[in-house]
């Protein structure tokens, strides 16, 4: 078995060590937020960081880099207060994962990419057509990373798109049926299939 001791993390070279701390925390969810600013600009960028923080209110929350590095889909959160969450699937991956490249500003990635914008309900931000989940989202606060200047931005959800086929008789969303992706680590991305679903778990009896 390989170990990586704190020690050898810190002296990795730069790749490397994002390649592999990236991969640590599993499969993460693949998704693509959409934003538009006071001027009409569109952006749409890949985030593998959505996640869920509660379901009464429904909330999500996602992390968004350093401010330094670029941060188009934060400065349009932050103008309109609006913002969608659209998940990835197959057909949609590559361009998907060029929305990563850094544009500027007045450039849309719905331009540069395959993927097409669409508006629902005059709901302020765009979605993503080829999405089969689609999440119309409400900005609510954010939160400082201090150790990376990260930010958590949370979220309400507002409404819920879903591609026909996938929604089940208790509520249940089954994204394999959308092709759904996940990453794994930066830039590897997989499809997964539902194995099985267990019912809610209560303590057993001691033996």
């Amino acid at each position: 078995m390989k170990c990586f001791a704190q020690s050898d993390l810190n002296a990795l070279e730069g790749l490397y060590r994002m390649n592999l701390i990236n991969g640590l925390s599993g499969f993460k969810s693949a998704n693509l937020i959409g934003t538009i600013d006071w001027d009409g600009n569109e952006n749409v960028a890949i985030f593998s960081s959505v996640i869920h923080l509660a379901s009464d209110p429904p909330i999500l929350g996602f992390i968004h880099r350093p401010i330094k590095m670029g941060g188009n889909t934060y400065e349009n959160i932050k103008q309109t207060g609006f913002y969608t969450i659209n998940h990835l699937s197959k057909k949609i991956m590559e361009d998907g994962h060029h929305t990563s490249a850094t544009y500027e500003k007045d450039v849309s990635e719905f331009e540069m990419t395959n993927l097409k914008s669409e508006y629902l309900n005059d709901f302020k931000a765009p979605f993503v057509m080829q999405s089969p989940v689609k999440i119309a989202m409400k900005y609510l606060e954010e939160y400082s990373i201090k150790p990376n200047d990260t930010i958590l931005m949370v979220g309400e959800i507002i409404a819920v798109y879903l591609e026909d086929g996938l929604l089940q008789e208790d509520g249940f969303i089954d994204l394999s049926k959308g092709n759904v992706m996940t990453v794994n680590g930066p830039d590897g991305y997989a499809r997964t299939k539902l194995d099985n679903r267990y019912p809610y778990q209560f303590p057993k009896s001691k033996r």
